[in-house]
């Protein structure tokens, strides 16, 4: 099925991480979750697991304060039990049940199958694994669509080669410095799936820059990695624009991507983000990001092969 998604979709992995209910700081988380719902962008993605369950938790606060239009406006995703790493149907059914619950909602547009990685390919497919619990949910009209969320390129491709799934999102591997997703989302879109590509930013460097003990994809940055971002960072100046602009409109002006997922969990941050997506970029430029090269990409997912 067709999502109708916008070119961006808000994430909120850290949003009300480690406020109580009802104090000063939730109230803030409250409020940043109001700005992201009342935005122009058609989702806020989230997980049953993001912040302990109080990113769902705010989001909900901030549903209930907004009304029914809202209540249509998030996406979460299933996640293994904590403590056991139980990934099977029941789970699945109870994470979602947990999800809305915090949510107040009834039903989501979108639920992703969220990081598989307790229970083997094998037996997320087998009858009584996850996907099973997520096929009911899809037939059952409690969810529009289901989609698989997580990294590894090799592990991705069986999901999608599954041709269950009507979404797939991959983080950290769609960026300017690796593009190692690029072949699985284009079976995505054969398949006419929704393409979500999260962590345009690297989680890490292609936001702060070349500096030292920067990140990505969650590690640090090898000294080649910081030594090729630091000429891509002298092209940017070169023609007028920041880092963190051609980083995020390499995700945005791909033909392979639906839509890209960037964390806002700061005030003042979807603002930011809004004009980073705004900042036009000279076309001439991406040819000089194309002459630097492959960069070297620190990911490896052979042990996903």
């Amino acid at each position: 099925m067709t999502i109708n998604v916008s070119p961006l979709t808000l994430g909120t992995s850290i949003l009300g991480r480690d406020t109580a209910p009802g104090s000063p700081e939730e109230e803030a988380a409250v409020a940043i979750a109001i700005d992201l719902l009342s935005s122009s962008h058609r989702f806020v993605d989230t997980s049953n697991e993001y912040a302990a369950g109080r990113s769902e938790a705010v989001l909900g606060r901030a549903i209930a304060h907004l009304g029914e239009d809202a209540a249509t406006r998030v996406i979460s995703k299933v996640d293994c039990e904590p403590g056991t790493g139980v990934f099977d149907r029941d789970r699945v059914l109870r994470s979602f049940d947990e999800t809305t619950a915090r949510l107040g909602v009834e039903r989501l547009p979108l639920l992703h199958l969220h990081d598989p990685y307790t229970v083997t390919f094998e037996e997320a497919m087998a009858p009584g694994g996850a996907v099973e619990g997520l096929i009911e949910l899809r037939e059952s009209g409690r969810v529009d669509a289901i989609g698989v969320a997580a990294a590894p390129v090799p592990l991705m491709a069986r999901y999608v080669a599954t041709g269950v799934f009507d979404a797939l999102l991959i983080h950290n591997r769609f960026t300017v410095v690796d593009q190692s997703a690029a072949p699985v989302f284009a079976d995505a879109q054969e398949r006419a799936m929704t393409v979500f590509n999260a962590a345009p930013f690297g989680s890490g460097i292609l936001a702060t820059g070349p500096r030292p003990g920067a990140i990505y994809d969650y590690r640090p940055a090898t000294p080649e990695l910081i030594g090729w971002v630091e000429r891509l960072e002298r092209v940017c100046v070169a023609h007028g624009v920041s880092l963190p602009v051609v980083a995020l409109h390499f995700s945005l002006r791909s033909p392979l991507v639906d839509s890209t997922i960037v964390g806002v969990a700061s005030p003042g941050r979807r603002a930011q983000l809004d004009e980073l997506a705004a900042t036009p970029v000279p076309h001439e430029l991406w040819s000089e990001v194309e002459a630097l090269g492959p960069a070297p990409s620190p990911v490896d997912d052979s042990a996903h092969a």
